[in-house]
């Protein structure tokens, strides 16, 4: 159910599932479910009752007519998220004390209409030869141990389930996880990866998660990270823990880092990035496509190609002017960049204030625009993206505060604001 569309009842989309809340039960009897963590289009997370959903089908949830709260999802202590929580689990046979490690579970409607998890997916753990098991699939009842004890779970699941999310959703997704349970997951995810989730992440929640990394691990972390995004950052700690921070990572991985940091955040220096598309003039048009498909490139930063002398790294030799990708994709692949450049744009100074950067690319209609120094050497390239960054309230990554009173609405929760599902402003 991870990722799967939400509609409304007359066919509008809500959102997508995110989670499963239970409350486990002092018994063995299959604990209830209370409802879904739905993600609306503006990344916000709610409560959606189970009682609202009519159909649950391998391509989407529909929901029922009826009051939908708008809160912000805030978990209760005796409420579980099944993929946050459940999944990855260690568990005991219950017939043979073998342990097992949850790896998937199945909700099913009651003839009282309620929905339950009857059954789990397990999977013992690894055998001395390093092989994986068969999975098995359990009823609830031949299970014991499944109060949670956080620190006997791992994060296998869990990372299944996030490899195919967008590393914002991911980041939006760990928020909402017991701290512990976050900082397995951290553990567990590579640094690349890792690296993507940071930038998406408040500096609250940044600085937070890399106080639990150890040193050489974070300065692993910032190296993977964007430039840019590396130096907000280490703008934000404190001067010698951000020293420390550089002289672990490799020189040439934290010199375009001490380059920004001379900048303040709010000027065309502080918000630029220091790895642009750079090119020769002998380059040809091929050359130039071929840089601008790599899939790693930000969608922002592949509609400009740089054109500059020896040096290539910048700061680069001579600026000379920049070709737009649309224009690239009109001329001959064998035409040398060189012939195709727009040297009239005007291009940004490294001290010009964020309003002068609004202001640049209103008027030019740019997503990415060069910042130049006085003597045309080409410093980086500001995106629209950091300009919104700057240009949003403090905090913006943090969506909604969480509700006053802890609750969201439904099965016997305070209803707060709530819209009816077929009027949604998702």
């Amino acid at each position: 159910m991870a990722g799967l569309a939400v509609f409304g009842p007359d066919g509008e989309r809500i959102g997508k599932v995110r989670d499963v809340v239970t409350a486990l039960r002092v018994d063995q009897l299959p604990p209830r479910v209370l409802g879904l963590v739905v993600e609306l289009m503006t990344r916000q997370r709610i409560f959606v009752p189970m009682l609202r959903v009519t159909a649950v089908d391998p391509s989407a949830v529909t929901l029922t007519t009826g009051m939908v709260n708008l809160r912000r999802f805030a978990q209760r202590p005796n409420e579980i998220l099944v993929l946050g929580e459940l999944l990855d689990a260690r568990v005991r046979v219950a017939e043979s004390g073998a342990e097992v490690i949850v790896m998937d579970a199945a909700i099913e409607r009651t003839r009282a209409q309620d929905w339950v998890i009857g059954r789990l997916a397990v999977r013992a753990r690894r055998t001395r030869l390093g092989r994986r098991s068969h999975v098995q699939v359990m009823d609830w009842s031949e299970l014991t141990g499944l109060s949670i004890s956080e620190k006997e779970q791992g994060a296998e699941g869990l990372l299944a389930v996030f490899d195919g999310m967008r590393a914002a959703d991911v980041a939006a997704a760990l928020r909402d996880l017991p701290q512990k349970r976050r900082h397995e997951v951290v553990d567990a995810l590579h640094d690349e990866r890792l690296a993507d989730v940071f930038q998406e992440l408040p500096e609250s929640d940044q600085r937070e998660l890399l106080a639990h990394l150890d040193d050489d691990r974070a300065a692993d972390i910032l190296e993977a990270m964007d430039p840019d995004d590396a130096a907000d950052l280490l703008a934000e700690l404190p001067s010698a823990e951000s020293d420390r921070f550089l002289e672990l990572m490799e020189p040439e991985e934290s010199a375009p880092l001490r380059r920004l940091l001379r900048y303040s955040a709010d000027t065309a220096g502080g918000l630029m990035t220091p790895e642009p598309l750079i090119l020769p003039p002998d380059a040809t048009v091929a050359e130039a496509l071929a840089r601008v498909r790599n899939p790693d490139v930000p969608p922002a930063l592949a509609s400009m190609v740089f054109v500059c002398r020896p040096p290539t790294a910048t700061p680069t030799g001579r600026y000379l002017g920049c070709a737009h990708l649309q224009r690239l994709l009109r001329e001959p692949p064998f035409e040398l960049v060189a012939g195709v450049l727009d040297a009239e744009l005007t291009t940004l100074h490294p001290d010009a204030q964020l309003s002068q950067v609004t202001r640049y690319f209103a008027s030019y209609n740019l997503v990415c625009g060069p910042v130049v120094d006085d003597n045309d050497h080409l410093l980086g390239a500001v995106t629209v993206d950091d300009v919104l960054d700057h240009l949003l309230p403090s905090g913006w990554r943090e969506r909604e505060s969480p509700p006053e009173n802890g609750g969201h609405g439904g099965n016997g929760r305070d209803n707060g604001s709530s819209i009816p599902t077929a009027v949604s402003d998702a």
